[in-house]
């Protein structure tokens, strides 16, 4: 299975409204904190618009110390001939190219793209192998591992994602058999789900408990269509799938990306961009976590310093090997 088109995902995200974000500026906590962001993006096409290294940096740059980042794929740049599985290795050979900037020293201090997380078709099976090995060589040494997107939902519409994907992916014996081959390469696996899908990720993660597991954006409880005005229902089930990740040694959770139309917050309707106040009391989340700006596609959430003060925070594994 291939990553859908950027165009099919584009309006799933709100606008960024950077005269808006500018509203808001606040005094930065810990300044001379490290920070490593382990998820961001980088993109450059007509339905999104650039967000590139002088954007990121701008970004980054706004006074706290990011050190290093780590890039997440988002369809960009794949490669335009040759094997269809072989086309994202074009994204690992764009983001290592940037990588290779950044440490030039040219563009400031901090390592962007130190690390990179690229998309393979786990449902090759076992010949995604070949596939994963040419990312391994074409990242330089900053390849990380995967992310393959099992997000879906049938109400999905209502917040503007037009992406259907099978169901139970992550219960295929196919996609289990090209997953099997990460663990040995040194490999990591990032997974991007609605919460009502959770429990796949609970069986996955102990059927292959050697495999090291990130949950992006805090496991994707829904906020609209028909869960609009059901968060505490949601919260429930949510936390309950969260609690049995939680007992899974190899499964790391990420907070971000919770300015996505889909968890139907609505800060981006009031007048001020939140404060780190309101944002922190809206996001809390769990344990063994990875706080995260998700460039550019968080900006409608974030608080007016640029890099939210939610980025203060503990880093697990692709940020440490980072």
């Amino acid at each position: 299975m291939q990553s859908p088109s950027p165009i099919a995902t584009a309006s799933v995200h709100l606008p960024v409204r950077l005269d808006w974000l500018d509203r808001r500026r606040e005094e930065i906590i810990e300044p001379d904190l490290p920070i490593v962001d382990p998820h961001h993006h980088l993109v450059d096409r007509p339905e999104t618009g650039r967000y590139l290294l002088p954007e990121l940096l701008a970004d980054t740059g706004s006074g706290h110390n990011i050190t290093a980042t780590v890039y997440l794929e988002w369809l960009s740049m794949y490669r335009a001939a040759g094997p269809v599985e072989m086309r994202p290795v074009g994204e690992i050979e764009f983001a290592n190219s940037v990588a290779t900037m950044a440490a030039s020293g040219n563009h400031g201090n901090t390592r962007v793209c130190a690390g990179i997380v690229g998309y393979a078709d786990l449902a090759l099976g076992a010949p995604v192998e070949k596939v994963l090995q040419a990312m391994i060589q074409a990242g330089g040494g900053r390849f990380l591992g995967i992310r393959f997107i099992t997000a879906s939902h049938p109400a999905q519409a209502a917040w503007g994602s037009a992406v259907i994907r099978p169901e139970g992916l992550l219960m295929n014996p196919k996609v289990r058999e090209g997953f099997a081959r990460l663990a040995a390469l040194g490999l990591s696996f990032d997974a991007w789900m609605y919460h009502t899908q959770l429990g796949e990720l609970v069986d996955l993660a102990r059927a292959f408990p050697d495999t090291q597991i990130v949950l992006d954006h805090v496991g994707g409880p829904i906020g609209l269509g028909p869960y609009a005005g059901k968060r505490d229902e949601v919260f429930a089930g949510w936390s309950a799938q969260i609690r049995e990740l939680a007992s899974c040694p190899n499964v790391h959770i990420k907070l971000g990306g919770l300015g996505m139309r889909m968890f139907g917050f609505t800060h981006h309707l009031g007048e001020l961009p939140p404060s780190s106040q309101e944002l922190a009391a809206a996001r809390a989340a769990g344990c063994r976590d990875l706080h995260l700006r998700g460039h550019p596609i968080d900006g409608p959430g974030r608080s007016g310093d640029g890099c939210s003060q939610l980025a203060d925070g503990p880093h697990a594994p692709q940020a440490k090997r980072a």
